[in-house]
This record gives structure tokens, sequence and C-alpha cells, in this order.
């Protein structure tokens, strides 16, 4: 576990950072003067105990090992996705629910977990949390601040003595991986190894580095059996562990953490990052690269970065605009009826849109929605695979009486490549396996360009490149898809079978942006569903008062 301290400023320079950290040391200690009687001591209890985030903001102070400016112990305030982080870990408590932290190194979010199990412990009744880490030593070991139970400790000190349980006793109440509440029976415990998992019931149980457990399937059984919101806690370690299966599974609500959301950090000190680490560290690690020791990705993920908000950056940077005039398109994903989510990409020009995805609907509420979607944002094409459950989207579009407010192209993935010619020489035909190899690579290369002009500065015509905006799906998704070479030598890339086979959700935000960006002119080999056109459409009334029942469910 590393170690994980708080700042206080964005892009801080060492004098701006020391002022705000005194001010906020100064506005806390002015604070706590004048919580004085008993009448305001209950007034302020009772407002900690309803906001976790005020809470923290007010009375908990974390430890600096480095005493940068001569102090230990320094004040812990949130940054925004932070306290966002927190609201989230209510709401896994509140519905039930497990969940997935991936986080960059150095983003507080052990601190974080101890501060909500804490805060737990003082203010609710029978309130259990548990932690569990890959070794014991890492949970607790007195004076050492990398444990989880000595940053308890440590916020524990820090707060004034009226807010500690009436009753408690360090000497008999911390005990070796366990605090216990006297005044209303509360606990927090702790567990390392193959023991995790094997106390009592908790109400919340927290699993440190999940990613790096020795034998995860023990830990797997024993937890399923001890609480109903378990909540994983890791950076990335490969692709080849339950973490990163679990990551991709679509089955758990997932919060990352990256270190562009901490406002300490900018640029200047991501290209240190780069300086100190190796690049399979800086991609693991601070990216949170689950393949950055993978041999055979498609889209690498440092090309993806790249992409994130180029267009914003083109500008600020060099003065180079990345036109959106042109008639919006999009790509649409389409899922069958269950967990599975469609998904509706749109773009002008280059600049891709945020998606919009949905699930627990047929092929025709999605054929409705992506309509929808479709007239809402102006796109005059849309493209979707209609190879299985998308021949019902297709069946839809081609039944309504009155036509479509764009061009629907429903292709079929698996057939044959485009006639288009590559810079080799080579056509589509004889590059790729399928249309589906041909549309992820051109995707690839957009990225890379992209790449190029970022981190190289090499030049590309802007409308060879691509801008996205920082979905994190969308990111992660887009860097999970392998390819391979056929034995005839075409290029192949992964397909949403071969991806479930080895623990990886169906790429449905991914594929999506391929459809986006997937040829549509005359040179289209494969089987095209071919709407007109008609921007003066509009739907009967009594169409349209039929049709409401197909919205989808969110």
């Amino acid at each position: 576990m590393e170690t994980e301290t708080q700042s206080l400023t964005p892009n801080p320079s060492a004098s701006s950072l020391s002022t705000s950290l005194f001010d906020s040391i100064v506005r806390r200690l002015d604070y706590s003067r004048r919580i004085t009687d008993h009448g305001k001591i209950a007034v302020e209890m009772e407002i900690c105990s309803r906001s976790i985030v005020y809470w923290i903001n007010q009375w908990v102070w974390t430890f600096d090992p480095m005493k940068r400016f001569g102090l230990a112990n320094i004040p812990f305030d949130l940054f925004p996705k932070q306290a966002e982080f927190l609201v989230w870990l209510a709401e896994r408590e509140q519905t039930q629910t497990d969940g997935l932290i991936e986080k960059s190194r150095d983003m507080g979010v052990s601190w974080l977990c101890c501060l909500y199990a804490l805060h737990g412990w003082l203010f609710r009744e029978g309130f259990a949390a548990g932690f569990g880490s890959r070794k014991l030593e890492y949970v607790d070991e007195k004076g050492n601040h990398k444990s989880l139970f000595e940053k308890f400790r440590i916020a524990l000190r820090n707060l004034p003595n009226w807010m500690l349980p009436v009753g408690f006793k360090w000497k008999v109440h911390d005990c070796f991986a366990k605090l216990i509440n006297p005044e209303n029976g509360s606990t927090i415990t702790g567990e390392g190894g193959d023991a995790i998992g094997r106390g009592d019931r908790a109400t919340i149980y927290f699993v440190d580095e999940a990613a790096f457990l020795e034998r995860p399937q023990l830990v797997e059984r024993s937890l399923s059996q001890t609480t109903n919101v378990r909540i994983d806690v890791s950076t990335p370690n490969g692709p080849g562990n339950p973490f990163c299966e679990k990551r991709f599974s679509g089955k758990v609500p997932v919060f990352t953490l990256h270190w562009g959301d901490d406002p300490r950090k900018d640029e200047e000190w991501y290209e240190r990052q780069k300086e100190r680490f190796d690049p399979v560290t800086v991609a693991q690690e601070i990216d949170i690269d689950y393949t950055a020791s993978v041999e055979g990705i498609c889209i690498p993920a440092a090309w993806v970065r790249a992409a994130v908000d180029l267009h914003l950056w083109a500008k600020k940077e060099h003065d180079i605009d990345f036109p959106q005039t042109e008639d919006p398109v999009a790509g649409l994903d389409v899922a069958a009826e269950g967990k599975n989510k469609s998904v509706f990409i749109s773009r002008c020009g280059v600049v891709v849109n945020m998606p919009v995805a949905w699930s627990q609907c047929n092929t025709t509420e999605t054929a409705w929605r992506a309509r929808d979607l479709a007239l809402e944002r102006h796109v005059k094409v849309v493209n979707f695979d209609a190879n299985s459950v998308g021949a019902g989207v297709k069946g839809t579009w081609d039944t309504v009486p009155w036509g479509l407010p764009f061009r629907g192209n429903g292709m079929m993935t698996g057939s044959t490549p485009t006639l288009t010619r590559w810079p080799d020489g080579k056509s589509s035909v004889e590059k790729f396996l399928n249309l589906r190899a041909e549309i992820w690579w051109n995707l690839r290369v957009r990225f890379e360009k992209a790449y190029e002009f970022r981190e190289k500065g090499i030049r590309h015509p802007v409308e060879e490149m691509i801008s996205i905006l920082d979905c994190p799906q969308l990111i992660a998704e887009l860097s999970m898809c392998l390819k391979e070479y056929t034995n005839t030598g075409k290029l192949k890339v992964e397909s949403k079978d071969e991806m479930r086979a080895r623990g990886v959700a169906s790429p449905d935000y991914a594929d999506a942006l391929t459809m986006c960006f997937a040829p549509t002119g005359g040179e289209m080999v494969a089987e095209v569903l071919d709407v007109p056109s008609n921007r003066s459409w509009d739907m009967p009334a009594d169409s349209a008062q039929r049709r409401r029942g197909y919205y989808g469910r969110k």
C-alpha cells in the first residue's frame, strides 16, 4: 500500500499550498473553539452524523509522513471527486449492492474507505465494517501509518474528546485489527491473507488492493457469507485476475478515481511520474491501464488517453480548430433484452459526444429510443450492426410507414470488408478477415494519429484523427479488444463471444464508437439497410400516441 496524504489546492506551488493549508488549519481551530457548551456539541454531533462530507472537511485530520510544512498532522479537505465517492459508497449500502473502485496511486482511497467506516462506527448503532488485505500487516501494524488501522487511530486521536464514544478507552477498545465502540456497539475488524471474510457478518466489507490477492477464489467464497456489500479497491494488476474480470463484467457498479480527478495534479506532475517510473508502472498504476503488459491490444490505452478532449487541447495549445459543422453521424450497439447495454454515440466531424446507454429493453424499444436520440442530435446517419439482435432494430425501422428522419445503415460485420485501398497498396478485402476487423482498425488508425499529434508533435489532418470526451467506460473498453492474424495473414479482431470467454464483458461502448466511424459510402460490399433521410419528417399524432409505450426503461 502506498502512502496517501492530502494536499489542498489545484496545481499548487509550494507557497500557494502552504497558504491554503494554514488557512484551513486556522479555520478549523477557530471553529473548534466556538463549540464549547453541551448544546452546541449536541448540534454539531447531529450535523456530523447526517453528513460525512461535512464531518471530514470540518474535523478530520490526516498524516503527512514527509512533514513538508513542518507538520505531521494536516487537515483532510476533500476535493469534489472524493466527496462524490463517499456518496457512491452510501448508495452501495442503501441498495445493498457490491461495488468496485479502480484508482490511480496516491488518490487517498484507503483513507476515504477508512473514514467512511469510522463515520459509521461513531454515529450508527450496531454498524459493522470489515477490512481485508493480502497481508495482515497491511491491515494492522501499530505505529505503521501505512496500515489501515493506524489510519483509524490517527483520525481518532485528532478528533475532539467530546466526539469520541462515551466510555471509550484506548487500551480496552483499540485492539489488534479491531475497534469497538462501547457506546453504540459498532465495530471495525480487519483480516489478512486467506482469512479474509472468516469473521463475523459485516454491514460493509472493504477488500484492499483486491487485484493483488494471492488466492482470490478463497476470498470470494468466504465473503459471500459475510456481507451483502463488498467493496473491492485496487489499482490494476493486469487482466488475468478476478478483479479485472469483475471490473469488465458489467455486473458490478464501478467507481473510477483517476489522477486527472485530483486538483493537486496536472500535466507537469504526470510528466514527473513518467520520468520516475517505467512505462508499464505508469500505465498500470497511474493511468489505470489493465492491459499495460498485454500483447495484441488493438487500440493501446495510451492512444485512447491522448484523444480525450483532443479538440480542446489542440485549440488551447496550437490554435487548431476541429470543425463540428458536418452533419452528425451516430453509431448504435444493440443489446438483447437483459443486463447488457445498448449504446448510442454520435459525433460532429471527428468530435465525439458523450455516449448514452440503456438496458432492460427489447429491440423495438431500443429502435425507438435510438430514433429519439438521433432526432434530438440532428443525426443524418445511424450505423448499427444488423447481425443477431440488431436485426430487430432493422425490422422495426423497415416497417415505419412514414420513413425515418435519418438514414439507417445496418451492417453485417461478419461479412466481407469494403473495397477501400490502404497506403500499403492492399485493399480491405486483402487485409482483413471481415468487416468487424476493418472498422476496428479504422478506429485504431484515428487514435494512433491523435496520439502522434498530442505526444510526438506529428501533424495529421484534423479529419483523420478523433477527439472523445472523458467517459471512463468507453476509455476502458477501447483497450480491451485483442487483435491477431489468421493463417492466411489477414487481421482478425476479437469477437464479443471470444471476449466473454476470457472474462471480459461485451464492449458495448467501444463497438458503438466503431460503428460511429464505420464507412458508409458506395465502397461497401456488406449488406446495408439504407432508409432515405427526410429532414421534414414528423410522426403522425396518433402514431406518436401509440408509440409512447415503446420508450425504454432506464
